[in-house]
């Protein structure tokens, strides 16, 4: 049995494109988007939860979100939560709900968070090509073992090539639209 697998090696990239897109959602843009607020961890009921399990994040204005807190007794963690979160929102809370105005971004600001989606994609293509040398190296092992010819391999290995050359330009395209988007291009 090969170990080789195509669409294994393509759903493994894929996934690093998607993860590469959660990851620029959470960057701030000058819109208030609800996404900003997913990577954050509330410490509640003794453990750390994601905030949209004790909270619902809406954007009713294009510069401000809104966080419902399910539970009363949670509004101080979540407030402080997102006031530790390091993306520069000042919570307003009024008992049962926070509001968080989304301030302009400065120059500043948004060359930081340009350079941190690059950082990103950067990520994201490592991962592309760990894939890559993962299906490479499963060719090798077939070869190795008999289970497909010299020829085989080498057609293998353009195949995994070229998928990895498609997904690593589709990654940068993402990163290239988020950068713009910071940048207010």
């Amino acid at each position: 049995m090969a170990k080789y697998d195509k669409a294994d090696l393509e759903r493994r990239m894929k996934g690093a494109v998607e993860s590469l897109k959660s990851d620029l959602g959470g960057l701030r843009t000058g819109r208030a988007n609800t996404a900003l607020l997913d990577p954050i961890m509330v410490e509640v009921y003794g453990s750390k939860m994601p905030l949209n399990q004790v909270a619902t994040v809406s954007a009713p204005e294009p510069r401000m979100l809104s966080v419902q807190v399910w539970d009363k007794s949670n509004v101080t963690p979540v407030e402080k939560a997102i006031r530790s979160a390091g993306l520069g929102l000042n919570p307003i809370n009024d008992g049962n709900n926070i509001r968080l105005p989304i301030p302009d971004l400065t120059e500043e600001r948004r060359k930081e968070l340009a350079k941190l989606a690059h950082g990103y994609a950067e990520k994201a293509r490592i991962a592309i090509r760990n894939v890559r040398r993962d299906g490479i190296d499963n060719l090798k092992a077939d070869e190795t073992k008999k289970e497909i010819s010299e020829d085989d391999r080498k057609r293998g290995e353009t195949e995994v090539q070229k998928l990895t050359d498609e997904i690593i330009k589709e990654a940068d395209a993402v990163a290239a639209q988020k950068e713009q988007e910071i940048l207010g291009k």
